[in-house]
Parts: structure tokens; C-alpha cells; sequence
């Protein structure tokens, strides 16, 4: 099976399962999404919801972010991996989107890159998310399901994000970056699948008889 009828499948399959993807992260704006993308670094989106409002409450924006200041925000935040990390790049993000952007949030990929704490994973979900602009964001889950489903050689990240890219329709990226998310999740997780045991990893290998071996992102 050639990788773009693999690829029709994927979109089918997916289609059916995941009509509707909303973004798992609660925010109400690009700077909240932003904040929130940036706290689910090594963390799960259920424990950044949990976080979240009480942040926002009182830092729904750049500028009460930076007159929170970094201990406060770390105060907050604690429960959260990294947590010394991240509120000093909330902080100091929010400093620059003021004195920089007049207080909003940048809507290209070189100055969102160029934000403490924001690397191209994170600016492609902004990008994506908040802006409508079609990205690929390449997370743990996405790496996994493009190895196992023979859609990239899985050597980093960005060989993965490059192979689906010319693989899927453009128009289809943000809508599958969020229905495959989902579906490593629930059907085909790290331990639970290894590429032989959930639906779509048997529908386009059907024959396949040992677990898959992915590449760490």
C-alpha cells in the first residue's frame, strides 16, 4: 500500500471517529493560548485546565501577567513540570509583547519563535489554533503514529513534521494534527498498540505480525 492511499485511509478514519476536534487547551485569545501551550510542556492539558483559570483570573493578559511578576505567577503555576521555567518566560514573554507588540500576540512564526519559552512546537499551535494559519505541530503522540503507520523514517521531529506535510493536503493539517493527537491517546498509545493491535494500525498493515519500533521525538 503506497503512503497516499495510507493517507486516505487516515483522513477517512480519523474523519469518522473525530468529526469534531476541539482544542484540548482552555484559553479564550491568542495570549492565553499561548500561556497555556507553553504550560503544557511535559504536563497534561487536564493538569494545565486545572491551572489555568486561577491564573487567568487574575493574569488574562500581558500586561496583568507582568504586573503579577515571576514569583507570583510561580506561586500559581507550581503543581506544573518546570514550573521555575515557565514563569520566568511568562513573565518575561509578557514584557515583550508589551514594550515589543503593543500587547498582543505576533502572528508569524520568526517573532513567536523569538519568545522566551517558545520553540516551533509551540508557535505552530498559536499559529494553527489561534490564527487559522495551516501548520503541522509535531508532539510525542504524532511522532509515534507517523513511524508506526509507515508515513516517516522518524529520525526527529522535523523529518516527521516534512514527511506529513507532503503527505496529507494542506488544508487537512490542523484538523489532523488534533484527530491524531486524540486518537494516540485513546487507541494507539505508547504501550497499548506498538502498531499491531489498534483499528487504523490494522487496517493499513494488515499482515503485520511484530510491534514497531519508534524513534524518540
Amino acid at each position: 500500500m503506497t503512503k497516499s492511499k495510507r493517507a486516505e485511509i487516515i483522513i477517512d478514519y480519523l474523519n469518522n471517529l473525530y468529526p469534531q476536534t476541539p482544542i484540548p487547551l482552555n484559553h479564550k485569545d491568542p495570549f492565553t493560548l499561548l500561556v497555556a501551550v507553553i504550560l503544557s510542556a511535559q504536563c497534561t492539558d487536564k493538569k494545565v485546565n486545572e491551572i489555568t483559570p486561577k491564573l487567568f483570573q487574575v493574569a488574562p493578559d500581558p500586561k496583568r501577567m507582568s504586573d503579577l511578576g515571576e514569583e507570583q505567577i510561580l506561586k500559581i503555576i507550581k503543581p506544573i513540570g518546570l514550573s521555575k521555567r515557565k514563569s520566568k518566560h511568562l513573565n518575561e514573554l509578557s514584557n515583550i509583547l508589551i514594550n515589543k507588540f503593543s500587547g498582543l500576540v505576533p502572528d508569524n512564526f520568526n517573532d513567536l519563535e523569538n519568545l522566551p519559552g517558545v520553540g516551533h512546537k509551540t508557535a505552530s499551535v498559536v499559529m494553527a489554533q489561534a490564527f487559522g494559519v495551516p501548520t503541522f505541530p509535531v508532539d510525542t503522540h504524532i511522532h509515534r503514529l507517523a513511524q508506526r503507520w509507515g508515513l516517516t523514517n522518524g529520525r526527529n521531529v522535523v523529518q516527521t513534521e516534512k514527511d506529513l506535510k507532503n503527505i496529507f493536503p494542506k488544508a487537512k493539517w490542523n484538523q489532523l494534527h488534533l484527530q491524531i493527537i486524540f486518537y494516540g491517546r485513546e487507541y494507539c498509545t505508547a504501550r497499548g498498540c506498538q502498531g499491531n493491535i489498534c483499528g487504523l494500525c490494522k487496517k493499513l498493515y494488515p499482515n503485520r505480525k511484530n510491534n514497531v519500533i519508534c524513534s524518540k521525538p
